[in-house]
Formats: C-alpha cells, sequence, structure tokens
C-alpha cells in the first residue's frame, strides 16, 4: 500500500538585505531553472521557443525566469522581429562573468553525478585539447584551493559580519 504523500510549498527566502557576495549572486540566479537558461544562452540558445523546447520547462516559469534574468541584467531581450513582435535574449557582460559558476558546477557534475562520463567535454580552441578549467592564483598562477587561501574583511564588510557568526581564519 502506498503512503500518501503531502506536497509542500516553501517559500524562497530573499537575500536582498544580506552582506555576502554568494547570497547575492543567489538572489539573481539561484532560483531552479535560472542558471540552467544561462547555461543554454552560452550554447547559443537566444529565443524562447528553443529554450523552452530545449529545457522542457512551462512557458509561465520560463517568462518568469527571464524577465527576472533581464531585470538582474544577466541578459538583454532584444527585438528582431517587429510583426509580429518577437525578441531574443543575450547575455550581458555579467552574464558572461557566470561561465566559471557554470564551468565550476558542470565538471563536479562530471566528476560526481555523471556515472557514464560527462555528457559535453570542453575543448580549448588554442591547442584542441579536452580541458578542465582550474582555478590559479592570478598573480603567481599556483592552484588554488580551500586550504590554500585566507579571508580577510574586504571594504564591504561590516560589524554584523562579524558579530553573526566566528570565521576560520577570519580576521579584523
Amino acid at each position: 500500500m502506498m503512503q500518501p504523500t503531502i506536497l509542500t510549498v516553501v517559500q524562497r527566502t530573499s537575500f536582498e538585505d544580506m552582506n555576502c557576495s554568494v547570497a547575492q549572486c543567489l538572489e539573481v540566479v539561484g532560483e531552479w531553472w535560472s542558471l540552467l537558461i544561462v547555461r543554454d544562452a552560452f550554447l547559443g540558445v537566444r529565443r524562447f521557443d528553443d529554450f523552452q523546447a530545449r529545457l522542457g520547462i512551462s512557458r509561465n516559469i520560463l517568462n518568469q525566469r527571464l524577465r527576472k534574468l533581464v531585470h538582474g541584467g544577466v541578459l538583454d531581450r532584444v527585438p528582431y522581429q517587429d510583426n509580429p513582435p518577437r525578441s531574443e535574449y543575450r547575455l550581458t557582460e555579467k552574464g558572461r562573468d557566470l561561465w566559471h559558476v557554470l564551468t565550476a558546477m558542470r565538471q563536479w557534475g562530471d566528476r560526481w553525478a555523471a556515472p557514464d562520463g560527462p555528457p559535453l567535454k570542453m575543448r580549448h580552441s588554442g591547442c584542441g585539447s579536452v580541458v578542465k578549467a582550474l582555478p590559479v592564483c592570478s598573480h603567481c598562477g599556483e592552484p588554488l584551493s580551500p586550504r590554500s587561501v585566507t579571508v580577510e574583511p574586504g571594504p564591504g564588510a561590516v560589524e554584523a559580519d562579524y558579530e553573526r557568526t566566528a570565521l576560520e581564519g577570519f580576521t579584523r
């Protein structure tokens, strides 16, 4: 006998007032579908019907996500036809800066969630080799890891950041 399931609707919390760059990124692209829309934009998808067909997302949810990505400055809505009026969506500079985020997520998924191997390979256009993007120090070029960096307050830090929790290695 099957147990009845209860579907719980969870109201998403806004991170708008949180003084955290990760939270602010999530405020713009942290909803389901948003990063998949951005991923497809990197793959050359620009039109509403093409996003809808590739993702299998409902039209109303896609419309909401596209509007939020445009409002957040990740995509530009650019008219391409007057009669009937039609627009396409293009990545902005802010949107293109999400490439590293998506690449890191893809590589994580390739390692931990793709038992049959990566669904896509990333090939360097310059030399033709299949590559893995690696985070490296912008100053010396050495690889970065959680153990090779320390954190310190930046110009946007506020006193409340220190009061909420003690962060290992975080000094004033």
